[in-house]
């Protein structure tokens, strides 16, 4: 059972957090999210910010596990009509990069973005993105766009590969819901930048952050494992990478191994 306490967001001039909802519980903010859509009740720019999940999604059908109150945990509502559904990862790209710039604003060293788009402060994982898609024929009706960021949390389950936060890396602590309005306005800035039909400068400033560009790193595709050099993300989304061949692989279709 959630407690929705609504705010109106004192931001001039941003659409992405014109009504900005903290949920006390909430199984996950997707859901909620979702389920407002649904019913008529939720619109572009609409976001829903979650002091506690229940049951937090993840990429692939993973939990996303998080302590209350301590780390951003948000889902916002588009409506990304002006965008074709073949420009999916253009979206997801641009989710990442606001993210990006978040963490990059208190913290402004070895912040990249892990394909396809996992938050990382050095070789630790500090966020990740999951959308949802409502898609009716050719039309992009909603995107549901879903972020959790850790910043306060600095004990983990120790089950998770590689956490970190933004508070284990500064040693300070955050307002965290400043911190989420915030992130709105970066995302708002570069979410219209993507309408406007910057995609290749979208693309291009995704690969100066992507995590591993320009190393060999070994990947797993099924049982093979193979070492490759990472070259870049085109714009459908998938990894490029060089050996003595071009490859290009989609999302899920290998594991980057340590």
């Amino acid at each position: 059972m959630s407690h929705p306490i609504t705010i109106l967001q004192d931001k001039t001039g941003s659409e992405i957090g014109n009504i900005f909802t903290e949920l006390q519980s909430v199984d996950s903010s997707n859901n909620y999210a979702m389920a407002k859509v649904h019913d008529g009740k939720a619109f572009h720019g609409n976001v829903f910010f979650a002091h506690e999940q229940t049951a937090g999604k993840g990429q692939r059908g993973k939990k996303w596990i998080t302590n209350t109150s301590e780390n951003i945990m948000m889902s916002i509502v588009l409506q990304p009509e002006k965008l074709s559904i073949n420009e999916q990862f253009l979206l997801s790209a641009c989710i990442a990069l606001g993210c990006y710039d978040l963490l990059n604003y208190y913290f402004p060293e070895n912040i990249f973005i892990k394909w396809p788009n996992d938050l990382y402060i050095g070789d630790r994982k500090a966020g990740g993105i999951l959308i949802e898609n409502i898609i009716s024929g050719e039309s992009w009706k909603h995107a549901i766009v879903g972020m959790g960021i850790n910043i306060n949390q600095t004990e983990f389950d120790k089950n998770l590969p590689n956490p970190t936060s933004l508070k284990l890396s500064t040693g300070k602590n955050f307002d965290v819901i400043a911190m989420a309005k915030q992130l709105c306005a970066f995302l708002d800035k570069i979410y219209n930048e993507l309408i406007a039909g910057d995609s290749e400068k979208l693309i291009t400033e995704y690969n100066s952050h992507l995590y591993k560009q320009g190393e060999k790193v070994k990947l797993k595709k099924g049982a093979q494992v193979f070492e490759t050099t990472i070259k870049e993300v085109n714009s459908h989304g998938n990894l490029i990478t060089t050996d003595v061949m071009e490859r290009s692989f989609e999302f899920g279709e290998v594991e980057l191994l340590k």
